[in-house]
């Protein structure tokens, strides 16, 4: 079981608040990702949950149970760093090891677990190397095994791909997915991606300077963002936001159109604007327009590709049951 639940949690370094007050609810089984910019208090929140770092005020609880004075090593979770920390002297199967024989587990018991946890990663035919023997992903994978024998309440992940290159980080991404899957163990992921948020959790939490903007599923948040900071920052490319006389005709303070939401003709249209940059990336093509008197850019997705060139007049028409209307506090009109 691995039901977390943050009852007013609050973190306060010095004369800084870094985390107001939060209720947050995990629960058991969930593929949780926290996210949100350099800075906005997911790593600090990932290590109160760890017992890494105290509360200044609030409670946490575990399946019921109030583990806020509780230490690190008794609450019964296991965190995989954005280090690997893996010991250099060790083989892979003295690495993943290690925990158990911290607690004492015979070793029938220590084999049995290294080989299940090694063939659900492919790390089989590693199982003798050294970590300077292996590839980043699979020492990653390997600190991950050294997670899974623990056999834990909840996966804590403190962006763990982060020192990995693109192709890796997919491949990764996939594995930890499908580790998932086979365990249907809690797992709290942290990242500043928010491309892994929407591909990897079933329940996405958006911070902002220690604040939850938003929980929901990346569909959810993706579709229906409460307010103007998560309808920019969730989404690649991001939301076209846009103020000023356009929105106003709306009843808006600021209108919202993703850059899928755009049609282009060269002919005729809502808004008229010049062709910057256009990046083909095969099926999707997408097109930086300036000077549409809107905002400074705007980005449009299309299918393909389109006859236009740098400099070429372009106009866009946004589709109007698409569109995001958000007040002057920034919270999202119904």
């Amino acid at each position: 079981m691995g039901r977390i639940q943050l009852d007013k949690v609050n973190k306060v370094f010095g004369d800084v608040e870094v985390i107001p007050p939060l209720d947050l609810s995990i629960e058991d089984g969930e593929f949780v990702v926290f996210v949100g910019p350099s800075g906005c208090g997911k790593s600090t929140l990932l290590r109160m949950i760890a017992g890494l770092e105290d509360l200044t005020t609030g409670a946490i609880a575990i399946d019921g149970g109030d583990v806020t004075e509780v230490p690190p090593s008794k609450r019964g979770l296991a965190m995989v760093f954005q280090s690997y920390a893996l010991y250099p002297h060790m083989t892979v199967r003295k690495n993943i090891a290690f925990p158990m024989r911290m607690a004492g587990i015979d070793e029938a018991t220590q084999k049995a677990k290294i080989d299940a946890a090694a063939k659900s990663l492919n790390l089989t035919d590693y199982l003798d190397r050294k970590p300077g023997q292996l590839s980043g992903g699979q020492r990653q994978r390997v600190a991950i095994g050294r997670a899974i024998v623990r056999e834990p309440a909840a996966f804590l992940f403190d962006e763990p791909l982060s020192n990995l290159d693109a192709a890796l980080r997919v491949g990764m991404r996939l594995e930890i997915m499908e580790l998932h899957k086979k365990l249907a163990t809690t797992m709290i992921y942290v990242t500043h991606d928010q491309v892994e948020a929407m591909t990897m959790a079933d329940k996405i939490v958006v911070l902002q300077a220690g604040v939850i903007e938003q929980v929901g599923s990346p569909l959810e948040l993706y579709h229906a963002p409460r307010n103007k900071f998560v309808a920019g920052f969730i989404g690649s490319p991001k939301m076209n936001l846009i103020e000023g006389p356009e929105a106003a005709k709306h009843d808006a303070n600021t209108i919202g159109i993703r850059p899928e939401h755009l049609t282009v003709s060269t002919t005729e249209g809502t808004w008229k604007g010049r062709v910057g940059v256009a990046e083909h990336l095969g099926s999707d093509t997408f097109i930086h327009v300036h000077d549409t008197g809107l905002m400074d850019m705007m980005t449009v997705r299309i299918t393909g590709d389109i006859a236009v060139k740098h400099g070429d007049d372009i106009y866009l028409t946004p589709l109007a049951d698409q569109m995001h209307r958000f007040g002057a506090d920034g919270l999202r009109i119904a």
